[in-house]
């Protein structure tokens, strides 16, 4: 057992991963209530021996936080986003041997019936797929043994993960939300 598998155990969660360990893919993690979520999945992932790199706003990334999160695999999103940073992860993406990066798509700790979407047009563009993984603060499990394809219709697609999410329960129930 390693350290990350232990402290997950000491604070009394578990891990349910059983997605392929893919050399390239998304993942998708919801709900995303509260600034354990991060540090919750870092550990769950961690726990079964896999890396995966992060989005994470840029006002997160002054010094000498931004210096520890770009090591651990850290890539700031900048206030202005938008296709270019579409763009940029499909090239990282198309220029990487390996490369799993979460995105959490409700974007924010707070309530929003409005996820971002990104996330597909990327796994589209770079043909990768997505994994989805869940922090069920009702039953204090991280799971991630569901993968999804997108189709290019990305209204439909946001659906049927929204529906996919509705089981869990965030560590701030009321923040969450996956009302289409």
């Amino acid at each position: 057992m390693n350290i990350a598998a232990l402290l997950l155990r000491m604070a009394g969660w578990s891990v349910d991963i059983s997605v392929p360990d893919y050399k390239k893919c998304i993942i998708c993690v919801a709900p995303h209530t509260s600034n354990w979520d991060f540090i919750l999945g870092k550990l769950a992932y961690a726990s079964v021996g896999r890396k995966a790199g992060f989005l994470m706003k840029e006002a997160w990334f002054v010094w000498p936080l931004g210096c520890f999160f770009r090591a651990i695999g850290g890539i700031a999103v900048p206030k202005k986003r938008g296709a270019k940073l579409t763009e940029y992860i499909i090239e990282r993406f198309q220029s990487s041997d390996h490369m799993q990066l979460a995105v959490t798509p409700e974007g924010t700790r707070s309530r929003v019936t409005q996820w971002r979407t990104g996330f597909l047009r990327i796994a589209e563009g770079a043909g990768v797929p997505v994994v989805l993984g869940a922090i069920d603060a009702a039953t204090r499990s991280i799971i991630i043994r569901r993968e999804f394809k997108p189709t290019g219709d990305v209204d439909a697609d946001m659906r049927a993960i929204k529906d996919y999410y509705r089981q869990f329960t965030g560590i701030k129930p009321e923040k969450f939300t996956a009302e289409y």
